[in-house]
């Protein structure tokens, strides 16, 4: 958390006595969240890299966390190693950064191939896995040198040393074997009859290989040979492994499981683990740790026979609603309130079946969650307990909510909208003249009610009887807010747009606007917000010059926009909740951002799970020729997105499965660019979910 600091001198007493004022943006304790990649531990203290949000520290077994970053400029890290006081990062497209002081400070460690996902110490040696192979440093990472020699497959995902055996685990090959620390190799895969290897672990003469979609093996001769152990494993996307004394502990895409005899059978242990994607785990001690994608760090003291979610507030947060002196988050981990403007937030999550929050909304005492997958739930106690209210809800992937009088409406991603004049206990479907039922936003204004969908804005005077289409230059609006007789909408690549007479006509109110994707808005008198993926942005005077004011405010991708008394928070992708007081913004002016994307980046699509399209975001800081393909789970080419030169830049590309007779599942997208000026090459594979 950044904090203005305060000098001693003449104002000591002063600042001991006053609180001082924020001058910045200032990440509250929470959500509790995140996308956990990797665990480190050394001594009492735990390392948790995330993706999108670095290197985070706790010397508490999670009570409290500490984001360690200065010095780190790529903060997905995919791999963490210790070797005596020294702590590696492995990272996403720019190799290797060591820290010497527990995350205090990182220095860079230049690397050929920089795309890490794997770290493994042996002695003085640090060896590195990524996509272009294994790499070896004797000398803490200042140097190093490429050790392929007899490695066919060079999409190292796992590393793992026994004794003087170094072992690779890679995507596609299997497994690979080296006694001469990475001189030469040998593939040791017979029987192995899964070559997808994302997790290699050690215990006594037992080597374990976890698999994408066969599960776990097992070899006791170096890999000479194979047996597959996964009697009891009822999910065979193996993420992770970790032993501990006799206990053998499988990260699954669908939660932990426990082997204690070498995996010959299998036990799932999954109690209180609310999020079940597991690509990390850790042992410290009796504290058995589990990272997951979008729900943070668990802790179970009893190998796994119950958890308790621990801190990490690296979490992404679409929705946030006030209601009184309350503050909820809805995350992709659930709900979660605050009391105190974000110093302490709690899980609010129990009858809450599905945890994909994308909506929320207060009427009187009622409180409404909006989910993707599981429609709406209902609330009457602050998120204490939630009865899920979908009768009649025939789409229940709900992305929109909104409250005008006795009516609840809400909208879906493939469904349009949806009425209830009783709180919740019946709906009915009411899209009658609306031509795109993709519901992104609602805007009320007495009797008129305005949705956002991907083809522009439609009004009903009429609680949704029937619908009139509203033109719009660009039609993708994620966004819809009214101030006076003023109605705002927001595009994804359009920016803002203002019309004065309910929508009839509309003009484009960009003016000094750096960032044109706008997801939320939040009025304040005559000062409106928007949150864009290039932060939050103040305007005055409807639009017509807007001014950056993102000071302090390290996760610029914006998700959400709420006003709580006298401040303004804002909810990140991947870095929880933000808070800065009104007065401060509405004053300052801030200077202009530098405009080009620092490092090649491909961003999660969103949304996801997705039905029937989604947009992929990626960065480019140079002229690059780049393709951009979709593949199903076998690897076959579904569509070629982006094919071409594009300039340095952020780009948005739309993936629509109206052409296509795909059924539900798993889906890849695949990022190739080569740059024209460095000649850097950039690969990255992104998961996303088609949900029919």
């Amino acid at each position: 958390m950044k904090t203005t600091r305060l000098f001693l001198g003449v104002v000591l007493w002063a600042a001991i006595n006053i609180t001082p004022l924020l001058a910045q943006w200032v990440q509250t304790n929470g959500p509790y969240g995140g996308d956990v990649r990797c665990f480190a531990i050394s001594g009492t203290d735990l390392f948790a890299g995330t993706w999108g949000g670095g290197v985070f520290l706790s010397s508490n077994n999670g009570t409290s966390w500490t984001e360690v970053n200065f010095g780190l400029t790529n903060i997905s890290v995919y791999a963490l190693a210790v070797s005596g006081t020294n702590l590696f990062a492995g990272t996403d497209g720019d190799g290797v950064f060591l820290s010497t002081n527990n995350g205090s400070s990182w220095s860079y460690s230049d690397l050929t191939s920089t795309y890490v996902r794997a770290l493994a110490v042996s002695g003085t040696n640090l060896f590195a896995g990524s996509w272009g192979g294994v790499f070896l440093s004797t000398n803490n990472g200042t140097s190093w040198t490429e050790v392929n020699s007899g490695l066919t497959n060079t999409d190292v995902r796992a590393l793992a040393v026994s004794g003087a055996n170094l072992f690779a685990g890679t995507w596609g090959g299997g497994v690979f074997l080296s006694s001469n620390n990475g001189t030469s190799w040998t593939e040791v895969n017979s029987s192995l009859t899964n070559t997808d290897v994302r997790a290699l672990a050690v215990s006594g003469t037992n080597l374990f290989a976890g698999t994408y979609g066969g599960g776990v093996f097992l070899s006791t001769n170096n890999g000479t040979s194979w047996t597959e152990v996964n009697f009891g494993l009822t999910n065979n996307i193996v993420e992770a492994l970790a032993v501990s004394g006799t206990n053998l502990f499988s990260g699954t895409s669908g939660g932990v499981f426990l082997s204690t005899n070498n995996g010959t059978s299998w036990t799932e242990v999954n109690f209180g683990l609310t999020n079940t994607d597991v690509p990390a785990l850790a042992v410290s001690g009796t504290n058995l740790f589990a990272g997951t994608l979008g729900g943070g760090v668990f802790l179970s003291t009893n190998n796994g026979k119950s958890w308790s979610q621990v801190g990490l507030t690296n979490t992404s947060v679409g929705a946030l609603v006030v209601s009184s002196t309350n503050l909820f988050a809805g995350t992709s981990g659930g709900v979660f309130l605050t009391t105190n403007n974000g110093s302490r937030w709690t899980e609010a999550n129990s009858g809450l079946t599905n945890n994909y929050v994308e909506a929320l909304a207060v009427s009187g005492t009622n409180l409404f969650a909006g989910t993707f997958g599981g429609g709406v739930f209902l609330s009457t106690n602050n998120g204490t307990s939630w009865t899920e209210v979908n009768s009649g809800l025939t789409n229940i992937h709900v992305i929109a909510l909104a409250v005008s009088g006795t009516n609840l409406f809400a909208g879906t991603w493939g469904g349009g909208v949806f009425l209830s004049t009783n709180n919740g206990t019946s709906w009915t479907e009411v899209n009658s003249g609306l031509t795109y039922i993709d519901v992104w936003a609602f805007a009320v204004s007495g009797i008129n009610l305005f949705a956002g969908t991907s083809v522009g804005v439609f009004l009903s005077t009429n609680n949704g009887t029937s619908w009139i289409y509203s033109g719009l230059t660009n039609t993708r609006v994620r966004a819809l807010a009214m101030s006076g007789t003023n109605l705002f909408a927001g595009t994804f690549g359009g920016g803002v747009f203002l019309s004065t007479n309910n929508g009839t006509s509309w003009k484009e109110v960009n003016y000094s606007l750096a960032n044109k994707d706008v997801n939320a808005f939040a009025v304040s008198g005559t000062n409106l917000f928007a949150g864009t993926y290039g932060g939050v942005f103040l305007t005055t005077n409807n639009g017509t010059s807007w001014t950056k004011v993102n000071s302090g405010l390290t996760s610029t991708l914006i998700y959400a926009l709420a006003l709580s008394g006298t401040n303004l928070f804002a909810g990140t992708y991947g870095g929880g909740v933000w808070r800065r007081p009104l007065s401060e913004m509405i004053t300052s002016v801030e200077q202009p951002p530098s405009g080009l994307p620092a490092h090649f980046r491909l961003q999660q699509n969103y949304p996801n799970p997705f039905n029937p399209s989604t947009t992929i975001s990626y960065q480019i800081p140079e002229a690059s020729n780049v393709t951009l393909i979709v593949y199903d789970i076998l690897g076959k080419e579904i569509a070629k997105l982006v094919n071409g030169e594009k300039d340095a830049g952020t780009y948005n590309v739309q993936f629509s499965t109206s052409n296509f007779q795909l059924p539900s599942g798993i889906y890849f997208y695949r990022l190739e660019a080569h740059s024209k000026v460095s000649s850097k090459h950039y690969t990255e594979v992104g998961k996303m979910v088609l949900l029919r």
